[in-house]
This record gives structure tokens, C-alpha cells and sequence, in this order.
């Protein structure tokens, strides 16, 4: 069985999509709290024997920084090395107010 309720144990586009939704379900939590930028959902997700293990997960926080991506990773810490990041925008790529999300991953 996998650890992750209704998301298949064996990786497959069922379970890919399945991480996905999860992605989507934290981006809308930040709906609206997020401007300038976009709200963001990322879940770093392992896969075990078990099936697909999350081991971090975030929004953009309110005000837009900082951006999921980062958050999720920091979540991971260094388990996140070889980990699969399901992300629900492309990560950026330039410096701002904060350092490009596509540096981090």
C-alpha cells in the first residue's frame, strides 16, 4: 500500500498525476495571497518500496516570496538529493527578490 492515500504504490502516470493534484491542492491554498507573484504549489516526493513518499511540500508563502520551490526543498533537507519535484509552474530562472527557483532545484 502506498504511504500517500488514493495515490498508486507503483510509479506510473496514475501516480504522477496523483502528485500532481497534491501539487495543485497546495497552490490553491495560497489563491489570492500571493501577488505579485503567482501561488505555486511544490511537493518533493520519494519513491520507496512502499510507493511515493512526500518529503516536503509548500505554497509561495503570502506577498509572493519566498517561492515553493525552495520552501519544499528545505522541507526535504538533503533527503531531496535524487527526489522528484512536482512543481505546478516552471521554476524561474532570473534574480529578483529573491534567487532563481530553477538554481535551487
Amino acid at each position: 500500500m502506498s504511504p500517500i492515500a488514493g495515490v498508486p504504490s507503483v510509479s506510473s502516470p496514475e501516480q504522477d498525476e496523483a502528485l500532481m493534484g497534491e501539487a495543485l491542492a497546495v497552490c490553491q491554498l495560497g489563491l489570492g495571497r500571493t501577488w505579485p507573484n503567482p501561488s505555486v504549489g511544490a511537493v518533493v516526493v520519494r519513491q520507496t518500496s512502499a510507493g511515493p513518499q512526500i518529503l516536503g511540500r509548500a505554497g509561495t508563502a503570502p506577498a509572493g516570496r519566498p517561492h515553493a520551490e525552495p520552501l519544499a526543498l528545505a522541507q526535504a533537507g538533503e533527503a531531496a538529493r535524487g527526489a522528484t519535484l512536482y512543481v505546478t509552474l516552471e521554476p524561474c530562472s532570473h534574480y529578483g527578490r529573491t534567487p532563481p527557483c530553477a538554481d535551487a532545484v
